[in-house]
């Protein structure tokens, strides 16, 4: 008799018919995947596509373009270049994404790692990255480098080990609320900008009545699409502004073109100051992929049946092709700084369903939204981007952070990473809190005691020392003026 588990998807796979619901039939089909690591997987041998797949694919495409677009615009600003610059280079970027790494990799070669998506928590120190005398290019070649050695020395799968559930879920409640309170706080500011507020209160309130009514009939994997249509039409009827602006073609895909002294970004090939001046950005960069990418495993966990092990993503593959993602991309001419694609994984562990279907879908939509043109247009406008990532993203790491800090222990730990976040970022939460909590002065006192020195505080205290001595050079600290800063100032 042949062992159940060395049966191939193909020969465990049953029609739906077999099912007494839908919801049964994608939890059999997470359960009998075994994908391949670094070998061929094809269609309906080693996966299936279903119209779930559908939904992270749309969203995952919504999210691309205004995260790049978003990057490349923090960059442009400071340096004087236009607004067509940034559609342009964003353009670029999804082909990029789309035909060299979203497919290949993550629908073909190794369908356990993440699509290779946007960091959007760096956005904010762009202009200050640029200010220091950095350059995209030098620093889009470092964190691939750093991120690469993280990713092959499992750097990254170490650290998700040492983060509890109760700082991980205090991480995801953090960002969540971050995220959909600033969604809501940019989409009154469009409705205002032409003085009709109401639009904005008319759009959300819509759709919490939309995803509660998603949630009581357990199909809210059809948030981001039906949310996203719902705020355009409300949008739309009531009077809002729109207009489509960007055109079908191809964009340059020429990398001489892009790092051109007087084409592209107007900036040359970088030198070695360049890289210095990025160096310390760059580390925090990749620091902050950890609890980015251990939120999106995590999610899945919570989302597949328990015998679905096989399918979740791996965080120290999805590093490596992110990293390589992000330098062959810089290299081209791209500004997108790469990490792990939550607007993707996100919705795809709400449909249930694994990476490489929508992974192939994801790059279709890419290529077809960067050269018809128009989808961009849609995508980027405020209402319909505001909705996608509220719930698409933010309120799923809500319910999320919620359904792992249940009990007292891990309740603990989330307060302290939310208010520490709260104190700088993130970043500091996070490793402040890991801390504590394997030190056993917060969250479950026997956790830390089953660990090695090694893994209960040393570890912890180099990574957090090494953290806070970048950003206290960079000036994240709240009343500390930047170290880097004042050393300028003593020169």
């Amino acid at each position: 008799m042949i062992d159940e588990d060395l049966r191939s998807y193909k020969e465990r796979h049953k029609p739906k018919r077999h099912f007494a619901t839908r919801s049964e039939y994608l939890d059999h089909e997470l359960s009998i995947m075994s994908p391949k690591r670094w070998r061929l997987n094809l269609p309906y041998r080693d996966y299936r596509f279903e119209y779930e797949d559908w939904v992270p694919a749309m969203a995952a495409t919504i999210g691309k373009i205004v995260m790049v677009a978003a990057i490349v615009a923090a960059f442009a600003g400071p340096l004087g270049l236009s607004n067509e610059f940034v559609i342009e280079n964003a353009r670029f970027e999804m082909l990029i994404a789309a035909v060299l790494f979203v497919v290949l990799f993550s629908g073909i070669l190794n369908p356990n790692c993440n699509l290779a998506g946007t960091h959007g928590p760096i956005i904010p120190l762009v202009p200050l990255i640029v200010a220091s005398g950095g350059h995209p290019m030098a620093l889009g070649i470092m964190i691939g480098v750093l991120g690469f050695i993280l990713g092959v020395l499992k750097g990254g799968s170490l650290l998700a080990k040492l983060t509890s559930n109760g700082v991980c879920g205090g991480l995801l409640l953090y960002l969540g609320f971050i995220g959909i309170t600033s969604q809501i706080a940019r989409l009154f500011a469009w409705a205002n900008g032409f003085d009709m507020g109401y639009i904005a209160f008319v759009v959300v309130f819509a759709t919490i009545v939309m995803y509660a009514y998603l949630e009581h009939i357990r199909m809210r994997w059809l948030a981001i699409p039906l949310g996203s249509a719902l705020a355009a039409v409300i949008a739309f009827a009531l009077g809002a502004p729109f207009e489509f602006t960007t055109e079908p073609g191809i964009p340059n895909m020429n990398p001489a073109y892009w790092w051109g002294e007087d084409t592209g970004w107007q900036l040359g090939l970088p030198s070695l100051h360049h890289f210095i001046a990025v160096a310390p950005f760059a580390v925090l960069a990749v620091a902050m992929w950890s609890p980015d990418f251990l939120g999106h495993r995590v999610f899945q966990e919570l989302n597949y049946p328990g015998k679905a092990k096989k399918v979740l993503m791996n965080i120290d593959d999805t590093m490596c092709v992110a990293a390589a993602r992000q330098v062959v991309g810089t290299s081209l001419g791209g500004g997108n700084l790469a990490s792990s694609w939550g607007t993707y994984i996100v919705p795809a562990a709400i449909a249930k369903r694994p990476i490489p279907a929508g992974a192939v879908l994801t790059g279709l939509l890419c290529v077809v939204a960067a050269l018809w043109g128009y989808p961009m247009d849609l995508a980027i406008w405020p209402p319909v981007l505001s909705v996608a990532l509220m719930v698409g993203v933010f309120l799923p790491l809500l319910e999320a952070g919620m359904q792992m800090t249940r009990e007292g222990k891990t309740s603990q730990s989330a307060a302290i990473v939310i208010f520490s976040s709260a104190l700088v970022n993130p970043v500091f939460g996070w490793s402040l809190t890991v801390l504590l909590d394997n030190l056993g002065l917060v969250g479950d006192k026997e956790r830390g005691q089953a660990m090695t020195h090694v893994h209960r505080w040393i570890i912890p205290t180099v990574v957090f020392a090494i953290l806070c001595g970048i950003m206290l050079a960079i000036g994240m600290f709240p009343g500390i003026p930047a170290m880097l800063e004042s050393f300028r100032v003593l020169d």
